[in-house]
């Protein structure tokens, strides 16, 4: 006798698997903000977010730690969201599936899938070493967008891939041509999946410390140029951690850089649906 479970049964079921599912990765993510909120959050007095480092972190703030951060992750974003685009664009409009889209894709799952430590190894050699960049924001940013590269250009492939093609068609028979088409239709419309690329790229420059110890240097100084080593929250909180040094101000800095990614977030989020609420 086979056991059959009826079409709403089994409706029901699958319901429930995935909102538990999603339940249990929403109450991890919050337990880990919360959690690190709770223990760091004490600490964030104007001296320790505007202060410089004073010995080795045991002292002082981490304002060099914060201003490297931003402007490394801005340098890889910069960098990174025109060429992820760009390629996403050449591989569904001006390629047919032949050996070159496929050649690419495949160059970029593989990119997405090397370990970070690798990519700061390459950046250490090739950046630092070979183009005599030296440990400043100018090689850990470079270093970053190359390692972000494949998530931008996977996503913005996909959001558009997911434009309808009815889209292009109108344009075309309007007597748009297919840069037009593409500026001023497809991008608009695969915006947010784009924009989610991109955020998702944000995230992790921000939040990355193997790549960025071996290409940006850990200097305590406030950095000055581009040219200049810098240590980033992420760099700072390993090394406090680590070494043992200051464990609350080591979870002040990660509460700090939590903030900054949820912040981060929250205003791309906010443009991305001012401009949707604009097109549609």
């Amino acid at each position: 006798m086979t056991f059959r479970i009826g079409p709403r049964t089994s409706q029901v079921i699958a319901y429930i698997t995935l909102l538990l599912m999603t339940a249990i990765t929403v109450i991890v993510l919050l337990f880990i903000i919360v959690y690190i909120l709770k223990n760091g959050l004490g600490q964030l007095t104007l001296e320790f977010l505007t202060d410089s480092t004073r010995e080795m972190g045991k002292e002082g703030g981490i304002l060099p730690s914060i201003l490297g951060t931003l402007f490394i992750a801005l340098f890889a974003i910069l960098i990174a969201t025109p060429l992820g685009v760009g390629s996403a664009v050449y591989l569904v409009e001006y390629t047919k599936g032949g050996p070159i889209r496929r050649i690419i894709s495949f160059g970029a799952d593989c990119l997405a899938g090397v370990p970070s430590i690798i990519f700061g190894l390459f950046g250490f050699i090739f950046f630092v070493i070979s183009m005599n960049l030296g440990w400043s924001i100018l090689s850990g940013g470079l270093t970053l967008a190359v390692m972000i590269l494949p998530t931008i250009i996977r996503t913005s492939e996909e959001a558009i891939k997911a434009v309808p093609h009815t889209y292009r068609e109108i344009s075309y028979s309007l007597g748009g041509g297919k840069l037009d088409t593409i500026l001023r239709v497809v991008l608009p419309s695969a915006l947010p999946g784009i924009l989610t690329g991109v955020i998702l790229g944000v995230g992790r420059a921000v939040g990355e410390t193997a790549a960025v110890i071996f290409t940006a240097g850990s200097s305590l100084g406030l950095p000055t140029s581009v040219f200049s080593s810098t240590r980033t929250l992420a760099v700072h909180f390993y090394i406090l951690a680590r070494e043992g040094i200051s464990m609350p101000k080591a979870y002040g800095t990660a509460a700090v850089l939590i903030i900054i990614i949820l912040v981060i977030n929250f205003i791309a989020y906010r443009l991305m649906h001012r401009f949707i609420a604009r097109y549609y």
